[in-house]
């Protein structure tokens, strides 16, 4: 009798505290951006925006510094279903041709043509691209305007590239740009850059100032070239099977929050762009404004080999130059 009475207290323990006990929906959201970083204010303020809107019923957790892995390897995990979002950037070049029209130097002009090329092109474009690899993108962000740094020397023009080993992100067409430059390009994840800096493996690399004063790399670089050769989006990236099977409520407030915290990362990184490079400055580093006229002209092999890549490649680029003016 007494087992009896024991057996039934248990029972009744359990079922009153399931509800409270239960776990809650966890979805992981991993980048590769260090503290301070854009891509950390950006996922943080996505997941402060979902998890107002989810409650009890979902909670987005954020692990940047490649925690979870490097772009690569989240973008495997996506699929696998064992984090919920990314936040790729220039590696969307290798995932679908299509995004290799933001790999094309100077072809974004400002975040308001970024935003026209988002309203004419992400649903018949960039949207079913990435969904016929098996993903989708439920917001649209940003890495940002890129410049070069490096040991060796100050780079005006393209040919003062020449022989410098310089770091890029793992897709094909940086690589021919750079290439083209003249210069050594070397794809690296970029969690194993600065150490490449610092023992001189590679002399420089290229990203925006977010992404450069959040990870340090002024203390290991001597010179900063403000070039704004490339404008890279950054994609809020899902698994279009298993973001599909959240509960309707879950994904339309993870969609909505996707499509609201855009405007907080234009303003987080337009405020960034100004208070970093002073940042970089201070640290002693060396900076120059780069002849965006010869780059601009010696970038127009890379503009005809993208055109020729695949079908619909020139006219997406047209479509995109199109955009610049707003008219």
């Amino acid at each position: 009798m007494k087992r009896m009475t024991l057996l039934a207290a248990s029972a009744a323990a359990v079922l009153f505290a399931t509800p409270a006990m239960a776990d809650k929906l966890v979805l992981k959201f991993g980048h590769v951006g260090e503290p301070g970083s854009l891509f950390e204010a950006s996922a943080n303020a996505f997941a402060a925006c979902s998890n107002k809107a989810l409650g009890d019923k979902a909670e987005v957790q954020t692990f940047g510094s490649s925690q979870l892995g490097k772009d690569s390897e989240l973008l495997q995990k996506l699929k696998l279903g064992q984090v919920t979002f990314a936040l790729p950037s220039s590696v969307m070049s290798s995932v679908a041709n299509e995004f290799g029209v933001f790999e094309m130097p100077y072809i974004i002009k400002s975040r308001d043509h970024m935003r026209r090329v988002q309203k004419a092109l992400m649903e018949s474009t960039f949207q079913p691209a990435v969904k016929a690899k098996g993903y989708r993108i439920i917001g649209l962000f940003e890495n940002g305007f890129r410049h070069i740094t490096n040991n060796v020397r100050p780079i005006k023009v393209p040919a003062d590239l020449s022989g410098i080993k310089l770091r890029t992100p793992k897709g094909v067409w940086r690589l021919k740009m750079f290439k083209l430059y003249g210069a050594n390009p070397t794809p690296m994840a970029f969690s194993e850059v600065f150490t490449a800096l610092q023992t001189n493996v590679i002399d420089g690399q290229e990203n925006p100032y977010a992404q450069i004063a959040s990870a340090k790399f002024q203390e290991v670089q001597k010179y900063l070239t403000i070039t704004n050769h490339v404008y890279t989006p950054g994609y809020v990236l899902v698994s279009d099977n298993h973001f599909g099977k959240l509960p309707q409520d879950v994904q339309d407030a993870l969609v909505k929050c996707g499509a609201e915290t855009q405007d907080f990362v234009y303003k987080k990184a337009a405020e960034l762009e100004v208070e970093l490079l002073k940042v970089i400055k201070d640290a002693g580093v060396e900076v120059n404004e780069a002849d965006n006229a010869a780059f601009v002209e010696a970038s127009k092999p890379i503009y005809d080999e993208y055109a020729e890549s695949f079908d619909g490649a020139r006219k997406l680029v047209e479509t995109v130059q199109s955009l610049a003016d707003g008219s």
